[in-house]
C-alpha cells in the first residue's frame, strides 16, 4: 500500500523516494492529508526512536528532509475554504524551538477546514503571542514545541497571556512531539493535539461549545 511506503520511506531516510510515493498517493486518489497523517506518524517514530538512543541526529535530520519535501508535494492540492468563514486562529513554535514542519501541517489542515490562520513561523516569543492576540483578537492560540527543553516556553505564553488580561479571550492549544496531555492540563492549556488530524478535531470541537455559549 502506497501509504505503508510512504511511512517506510520516511523512517528509512529515503528522501527521494518518499517524494515520489507521495506523488504516487496523489495519482492513485489519495487524500493529501490522509498522506500526511501517515507521514506525520513517521516522523513521530523517528522521534522516539531517536529519544531511546536508537537512531543519531544525523538519521533524524534526513527524515525531517524527507517529510518537508512531502509536505510540500501534498500541501500544494490541499483544498482551501475562504479565509474568515470561521474563527481566527493563531499558531506558532514556541521561542527557542526552530522546528516547524509539524506546526505547518497543522496550520494547513485548520485553513483547509475554514480557518483563518495567522502564522507566527517558529522561534516565536510569548511577548509575540501577547502582541498577535492583541492585534487579531482570535478564538484560538496554538504553540508546538518539538523539544523537550522548549515545551516549559508553552508555560510561558499562557503566563504572559495572563498578565495581558486576555488568557479568557482566547482557547489555548498546545502540540508537538515533547508534548503530552499531561503536560498539556498541567500548564493550564485547554486542549492538547496528538497530532494535526488530532488538532483539527479539538479545534473544531472547541469552536463549537465556543459557538454555543456566544448564542446563550
Amino acid at each position: 500500500m502506497e501509504l505503508d511506503k510512504l511511512y517506510n520511506a520516511i523512517l528509512n531516510q529515503d528522501v527521494e523516494g518518499a517524494v515520489k510515493i507521495a506523488e504516487a498517493c496523489l495519482k492513485a486518489g489519495i487524500e493529501p492529508l490522509r498522506a500526511l497523517d501517515h507521514a506525520s506518524e513517521a516522523i513521530r517514530q523517528v522521534g522516539d526512536l531517536y529519544g531511546r538512543s536508537e537512531i543519531f541526529l544525523p538519521q533524524v535530520v534526513l527524515s525531517a528532509e524527507a517529510i518537508k519535501k512531502v509536505a510540500d508535494v501534498l500541501l500544494k492540492k490541499v483544498p482551501r475554504k475562504k479565509r474568515g468563514e470561521k474563527a481566527k486562529f493563531i499558531i506558532g513554535t514556541v521561542e527557542g524551538d526552530i522546528h516547524d514542519i509539524g506546526k505547518s501541517i497543522v496550520a494547513t489542515m485548520l485553513e483547509a477546514q475554514g480557518f483563518d490562520v495567522i502564522d507566527l513561523g517558529r522561534d516565536v516569543a510569548a511577548e509575540k503571542f501577547v502582541e498577535a492576540v492583541k492585534k487579531h483578537k482570535p478564538a484560538f492560540v496554538g504553540c508546538s514545541a518539538l523539544m523537550t527543553t522548549t515545551a516549559i516556553a508553552q508555560r510561558e505564553v499562557i503566563d504572559a497571556l495572563k498578565e495581558a488580561g486576555v488568557r479568557d479571550d482566547v482557547k489555548v492549544m498546545v502540540g508537538g512531539g515533547a508534548t503530552t496531555e499531561l503536560h498539556a492540563k498541567e500548564i493550564g492549556a485547554d486542549e492538547w493535539g496528538a497530532d494535526a488530524m488530532d488538532a483539527v478535531v479539538k479545534a473544531k470541537r472547541l469552536l463549537a461549545s465556543r459557538t454555543c455559549l456566544l448564542k446563550k
